[in-house]
C-alpha cells in the first residue's frame, strides 16, 4: 500500500513538472522561437497587419473587430477551446508597445506546439482572447493618445471613442473571467526608492475605491504571485508594485467593476538591455500566468510574492549624470551635477534628451555617470537649466576660450560633445563613473 502511494506521487510530482516550464526555460523558448522581427517602438500598424498574417497562416482565428478614429483595423486574436475566458489587451497607448509583439509571440508559439503537453493543457483549460494595438492611430504616431486627443484608457464611463467603446462591447459581450491590461510605464521608473529601474511593474486592479478583496482579486493576486517569482528570476530586484489609486474613469477599475478582474502588466526599461529583451520577460510573464491556472498551482501560490512588492519610485534616477562639472553660463563658471533625461522615443529614432536638474544632486543616480571635474561644460546654446537640451561642449580646464564667442564651436573646437545621449567627439575622454 505505501509503495502504491509512493509511487502515485511520484506520477503526480513528474505530471506536474511536465506542465509547468521554469522562467529560463520560457526565455529559452522565446529567443528560439519569437516571430516578432522589429523593436516594439518601430511597429506601426501596417507592421501589425503583417504578424497578423503570419498568425492566420498557422491556423489561428484571427478577426476584425472595429475600426480606429482613422479607419484603422483593430484585431482579435484567438487561442484554445477552453471553459475559463482571458481577455488580454494591449497599446491603448499608442506609445506603449511592448505587449504587442510578446502576444504575438505567446499566440504564435502556442499555435505552432499546440501538440506539446503543456500548451495542449491550456488549449484545453482556456480561451484567450487577445486585442493587440487597440490605438492603431495612436502607435502610428507613437502617441499616448488616440486622434481625437482622447486618452482611451480614461473614456471608460464617457465612451467618446470607438476604440473605448469596441473595447467595452468585447467585454460585455464575452464576459471573460481574468483580463490582463497590458502597458509601458516611464523607462525611470524605480523599484521603491532605490535606484534600480522597475524593468516591470504588476498590478491586481481592485474594483472599487475602498478595495475590496473578492474571490477574482484573491485569485489574481495569486497569479500575479507567480508572475513576479518568475521574473525574479531572470531580473531580480527590478520588479515593482504599481500604484494602486482609485481610477473612476479608467479601464481596468471598471473591467474590475464589470465583473473582469484585471491584471495590469507594466513595462519600464533596464538599463543595457533593449527591447527585444523587455518582450521576451512579458513572454514569460503571460505563460507564467497562464501555467499557474491552468495547472492549479495558483490556488496554493503564496500572494506574499506580490504582495510585498515595493510600490513604484520615481525622480530618484536621470538617463545622464555629468558629477562635478565646470558649468559656463553667461561667462560666469559654478561647479555642479548636471542631470539628463532622455524622452520616450522610437528605437530608430535619434534620442532627445533635456536637462532635468542643475546643482547638487546628492540624491540623484544617473544610469551613465561622468565625472566631468576636469572640463569646462558648455550648453550648446549657452543655457545649462532644466528644459533645454541635453547637448554639451566640453573643454578641458587648461584651455582659454572666448565664452561669447558668435562661432564658439568653430573657432574653439570642444574637446568632446555629447549628443543625442553619446558622445559624438571624444569618447572616453570625460571618465565614466
Amino acid at each position: 500500500m505505501k509503495i502504491n502511494l509512493l509511487f502515485l506521487l511520484v506520477v503526480l510530482l513528474y505530471s506536474s513538472m511536465s506542465f509547468a516550464q521554469s522562467p529560463k526555460e520560457l526565455a529559452e523558448i522565446w529567443e528560439k522561437e519569437h516571430i516578432s522581427r522589429l523593436f516594439p517602438s518601430d511597429v506601426r500598424h501596417k507592421d501589425l497587419l503583417t504578424y497578423l498574417e503570419d498568425l492566420r497562416k498557422l491556423g489561428l482565428k484571427v478577426d476584425e473587430v472595429g475600426r480606429s478614429n482613422a479607419d484603422r483595423s483593430i484585431h482579435q486574436v484567438e487561442f484554445g477551446r477552453g471553459p475559463l475566458k482571458i481577455f488580454m489587451w494591449s497599446q491603448m497607448h499608442g506609445d506603449e508597445p511592448t505587449a504587442t509583439s510578446a502576444l504575438i509571440d505567446m499566440l504564435a508559439y502556442f499555435q505552432k506546439n499546440r501538440r506539446t503537453d503543456w500548451i495542449k493543457k491550456i488549449e484545453e483549460t482556456v480561451t484567450i482572447r487577445a486585442v493587440p494595438m487597440l490605438n492603431p492611430d495612436g502607435a502610428e504616431a507613437y502617441q499616448r493618445r488616440n486622434l481625437q486627443g482622447i486618452d482611451i484608457n480614461r473614456d471608460a464611463r464617457d465612451l467618446r471613442t470607438p476604440e473605448a467603446r469596441l473595447l467595452k462591447k468585447l467585454r460585455d459581450d464575452w464576459s471573460p473571467a481574468i483580463g490582463f491590461n497590458l502597458h509601458n510605464q516611464q523607462a525611470l521608473t524605480t523599484v521603491g526608492q532605490t535606484p534600480k529601474q522597475a524593468a516591470i511593474s504588476l498590478l491586481v486592479v481592485f474594483g472599487d475605491e475602498a478595495k475590496t478583496l473578492n474571490e477574482g482579486q484573491a485569485r489574481n493576486q495569486r497569479i500575479a504571485a507567480a508572475m513576479a517569482e518568475a521574473l525574479q528570476q531572470l531580473i531580480p530586484g527590478h520588479i515593482g508594485r504599481y500604484d494602486d489609486e482609485w481610477t473612476p474613469t479608467a479601464f481596468g477599475d471598471n473591467f474590475s467593476a464589470w465583473g473582469t478582474p484585471v491584471i495590469l502588466v507594466e513595462t519600464g526599461a533596464l538599463h543595457g538591455r533593449d527591447e527585444m529583451f523587455l518582450v521576451k520577460l512579458n513572454f514569460v510573464a503571460f505563460v507564467t500566468a497562464l501555467q499557474s491556472i491552468v495547472t492549479g498551482r495558483e490556488k496554493t501560490q503564496d500572494p506574499a510574492a506580490y504582495v510585498s512588492l515595493p510600490s513604484n519610485g520615481s525622480g530618484g534616477i536621470v538617463n545622464y549624470l555629468f558629477r562635478r562639472a565646470n558649468i559656463v553660463n553667461n561667462g560666469e563658471t559654478t561647479v555642479g551635477d548636471i542631470g539628463v533625461i532622455a524622452a520616450r522615443r522610437r528605437a530608430s529614432f535619434s534620442v532627445s534628451a533635456k536637462i532635468s536638474a542643475v546643482g547638487t544632486l546628492k540624491g540623484i543616480t544617473g544610469l551613465d555617470e561622468y565625472d566631468a571635474s576636469g572640463f569646462y561644460v558648455y550648453q550648446r546654446f549657452g543655457k545649462a537649466r532644466p528644459g533645454e537640451l541635453g547637448e554639451f561642449y566640453f573643454y578641458k580646464l587648461d584651455r582659454t576660450v572666448d565664452w561669447k564667442s558668435s562661432d564658439l564651436a568653430f573657432k574653439y573646437p570642444p574637446d568632446a560633445i555629447f549628443s543625442a545621449g553619446r558622445f559624438i567627439k571624444g569618447a572616453g575622454l570625460v571618465p565614466k563613473k
